[in-house]
């Protein structure tokens, strides 16, 4: 039998309502601001998310943190990175926490962990809207 839904999860129509919220609401802006239509969405497979936060924790384990955590960043590429000059966004992936006794009980896992490398390079673009 298989692990239960993880409590966190949110139904496939709200998904689909965020993405259009962020659709209707951010993106023409954000496209007319650029002069082009930006990238929104960015995909890694579950084995290399999986790769990445085994690294996280047995880092963070090395370092006394007992409750690591990830910070999801907004950021974007220089122009002369991409393709046609355009400087597109991405996201990023930061571990977060603190020793344990740094930041109270238990570490805080909202602080960034500089010590340990952040995650990026999945593979991104602009499909139509499928949410």
């Amino acid at each position: 039998m298989g692990k239960k839904r993880p409590e966190k999860c949110i139904s496939v129509e709200e998904a689909k309502e965020l993405q259009k919220a962020w659709c209707d609401t951010r993106t023409p802006e954000i496209d007319k601001c650029l002069g082009f239509e930006d990238t929104r969405e960015f995909w890694w497979s579950v084995e290399e998310l999986q790769e990445y936060l085994k690294y996280v924790k047995k880092q963070s384990k090395k370092q006394g943190i007992c409750n690591p955590g990830i910070r999801i960043y907004f950021g974007a590429y220089p122009k002369e990175q991409c393709k046609m000059d355009r400087g597109y966004s991405t996201v990023f992936l930061v571990p977060t926490g603190a020793p344990a006794g740094e930041m109270g009980k238990g570490g805080d896992s909202a602080q960034n962990n500089y010590k340990l490398e952040p995650y990026n390079y999945g593979n991104s673009g602009n499909p139509p809207q499928i949410y």
